[in-house]
């Protein structure tokens, strides 16, 4: 026993060792590790209750997870890229898969339906993973990719309570849907209500006691708890557990919630996949391995090709719908979640054999997408891809070699306003971005504006950079890590060059002022003082007096702040 529990650990290890220096979801590698460890191959372990119990408490816990990352006031404030977005690609997806998956099998048509729904999800954990890697988060390509993924985790709720209908266990569809919508609502108030005056005076109370145990017990007891109570009543024991965690997510203590159960999270979650492995008919995928590359080829082709059209429609730059479409075009989580609690369940849409066939389809999606990120970003580099033609056509017009004074990095929304500015005042600059589509649109409205890679020396050279050049640089860039590199690029040619930066916050301006940055401003800052300028002056205060405050708020890259924020942590 012991002996299989070591190779299992080192075969675990290797995978998740292998998998996350390839930048795929390192969850992959647990279920991986049982399909190796399965009766089918090594035959370390076989699937028994035990690990059945185990995977069924990672069941609950992924589910917690996705109710925890639904904040209601976090929807409430995205809604329309959400609810627009979000619910546009899911439901394009879902109409191009359709017909192709009711064409190839003699599934029903509601479990057509379903299997349509259910693949149209991408991995969330996967997916923010990559755009970490990127730096991407932040920037509006992650922000919109997250907003598709928090509505995929909201679809959730309804597509779980629905299984019995696409199962053909129901057959009254309308009564059906009324009793979901009164459901949902009914979860929302409820969050609303208990999340309030319920669990927030609870969790005080076991806080006071200032015991990491009894505050871990207590996040776990609402979890079983619930779930239980779903499963009483007659709904799915996950939906309970989502539940829990869109309950959580109300309270103030939300994110010391994530950040203590957060390890055992993991551990569960692990015992979900590798119960998942466990299971697997590996002889049966031999078989079919053929159908399963078709299908990871058409499942990635269509949601590519269907999310890239939303996103167009959505007036998305090009290159940014295209990334968008790229990262999303995989199975995800909730699919194998979805097909799992079915198993477990008793629920059957579609065949055994098939399910687990859409199981591979998604998992080898998943771990396809990384790779294909790879070659995007190389084609994209060597200007094979998007730039090449177009950065051509449009460095071609006339006016790149013209004398700047000012020098902008970043042509969005920060970039345009001080092109505009400079523009009314007639002052020489000119604007560079790698974005090829808002070039393009700048050079229609009139603005000095060309392609170009503003970390590379050479490109900002050509563009009037030198010893004794441009007097100015503004860093007007919404990604920090290009931001740092682009300073640093700077300085290198011309050290003497004064540079003014945009920064999100706090921590990115003072990285920008250590790295030559003549001045950094943080957007929450800057608002802050605006506003509360306007009410000073609103309330009597002196202008004069105002802005000696303001100055000195402002001096020295905001130090005198930065002291009081020190002091008030």
């Amino acid at each position: 026993m012991t002996q299989s529990i070591l190779i299992f650990f080192a075969i675990a290890f290797a995978l998740v060792f292998l998998l996350r220096v390839a930048r795929i979801g390192t969850l992959l590698a647990f279920l991986l590790a049982g399909i190796m460890s399965g009766q089918y191959v090594l035959g370390l372990f076989e699937l028994n209750e035990i690990w059945s119990f185990l995977g069924q408490l990672g069941i609950i816990f992924l589910w917690f997870s996705m109710g925890l990352e639904l904040n209601i006031k976090r929807l409430w404030q995205m809604k329309r890229t959400i609810f627009g977005f979000g619910a546009a690609q899911v439901l394009v997806v879902a109409m191009m898969l359709f017909p192709i998956l009711f064409g190839v099998t003699h599934w029903s048509i509601m479990g057509t339906v379903m299997i349509a729904l259910m693949l149209a999800m991408s991995s969330t954990s996967s997916d923010l993973g990559l755009l970490a890697d990127r730096n991407e988060l932040q920037s509006g390509l992650g922000r919109q990719t997250f907003s598709i993924l928090l509505f995929q985790d909201l679809l959730a709720i309804p597509l779980l309570a629905m299984l019995p209908v696409f199962a053909g266990h129901s057959f009254n569809l309308g009564a059906h849907v009324i009793d979901i919508l009164v459901l949902s609502a009914g979860l929302i108030l409820g969050v609303v209500i208990v999340g309030r005056y319920l669990l927030n005076p609870l969790m005080k109370r076991v806080t006071r006691l200032k015991s990491k145990e009894a505050f871990l017990l207590a996040i776990m007891l609402n979890i079983v708890l619930w779930a239980v109570v779903f499963e009483f009543v007659g709904l799915p024991a996950a939906m309970g557990a989502f539940l829990a965690g869109m309950l959580l997510s109300e309270t103030v203590y939300r994110h010391q919630v994530q950040a203590d159960i957060n390890p055992y999270q993991m551990l569960f979650l692990a015992f979900f996949f590798i119960a998942l492995g466990l299971g697997f008919n590996v002889p049966l995928l031999i078989d079919n391995w053929w159908i399963i590359a078709l299908g990871v080829a058409g499942l990635v082709i269509v949601k590519f090709v269907a999310i890239y059209i939303v996103a167009r429609v959505r007036r998305v730059m090009n290159r940014e719908a295209f990334l968008i479409a790229l990262i999303l075009a995989q199975g995800g989580e909730f699919g194998l979640l979805i097909l799992a609690t079915m198993k477990q369940s008793g629920i059957e849409p579609i065949p055994i054999a098939h399910a687990e066939i859409i199981m591979a389809i998604i998992i080898v999606s998943m771990m396809v997408t990384p790779i294909l990120l790879a070659i995007y970003d190389r084609l994209y580099q060597s200007g094979k891809l998007f730039s090449e033609n177009k950065a051509k056509k449009v460095n071609s017009v006339p006016g790149a070699k013209m004398k700047p004074e000012v020098i902008i990095c970043g042509f969005g929304r920060v970039g345009q306003t001080i092109a505009k500015m400079l523009k009314s005042q007639n002052i020489p600059y000119v604007a560079i971005d790698m974005n090829v589509d808002k070039v393009i649109l700048g050079r229609n409205d009139g603005y000095n504006v060309f392609y170009g890679d503003t970390t590379k020396p050479a490109i900002l050279q050509e563009f009037g950079l030198k010893p004794r050049g441009a007097k100015s640089v503004v860093i007007a860039l919404d990604n920090a890590d290009i931001a740092k590199r682009t300073v640093r690029a700077i300085h290198g040619i011309a050290p003497r060059v004064r540079i003014f930066a945009r920064a999100r916050n706090m921590t990115e301006a003072d990285i920008l002022t250590k790295e030559g940055a003549k001045m950094a401003l943080p957007e929450t800052i800057e608002s802050s003082f605006m506003l509360g300028e306007q009410v000073l002056l609103d309330m009597g205060i002196k202008p004069a007096q105002v802005e000696i405050l303001m100055s000195r708020l402002r001096g020295n890259n905001y130090e005198t702040l930065n002291n009081i924020l020190d002091r008030n942590k």
